[in-house]
């Protein structure tokens, strides 16, 4: 990818662009049908409260093309934290020009730099093999775990 972007936090600013993302992200991945209002919520506090995480969004041509957010887990084993990377996102006319590359690789050198990070992490639909080759390329590797959840809906 050539060097024509720029990667930053996210901010107000860029509601309504990952409001759109994430309602296509979890149509295509999940078949999922977001709520606008929720969505839009949840990004609101995320971008309002630091201690939620952050989004990181790339621009290119003074547009965003590209997203990811990051939580934090901590882990006692390793006395440190997992950053967990969620909500990625790259619109189809972009994807394969190395937007994800970029961002990964970003939040690769952030995590680096903080001592108390041991670790990045994400979750993947078990049949979106295009994603799990493009993980794997990055140098991550697939766990032993099994994901499971309870929901809770409000």
């Amino acid at each position: 990818m050539e060097q024509d972007f720029w990667i930053r936090h996210a901010e107000e600013k860029d509601l309504d662009t990952l409001t759109q993302f994430n309602i296509e992200l979890a149509k295509e991945t999940e078949g999922k049908e977001l709520s606008l209002k929720s969505i839009s919520s949840g990004i609101q506090a995320i971008l309002k409260n630091a201690e939620y995480g952050f989004y990181l969004v790339l621009e290119k041509n003074r547009k965003v093309v590209g997203c990811l957010m990051i939580t934090t887990e901590w882990s006692d084993w390793r006395n440190g934290f997992f950053w967990w990377i969620q909500s990625v996102y790259v619109p189809p006319d972009f994807r394969r020009q190395g937007i994800f590359k970029a961002l990964y690789q970003r939040i690769q050198t952030m995590a680096k730099d903080h001592p108390n990070v041991c670790g990045l992490r994400l979750y993947v639909d078990r049949e979106n093999h295009k994603a799990q080759e493009t993980y794997h390329r990055m140098g991550m590797e697939e766990t032993n775990y099994v994901l499971y959840e309870e929901e809770f809906r409000r």
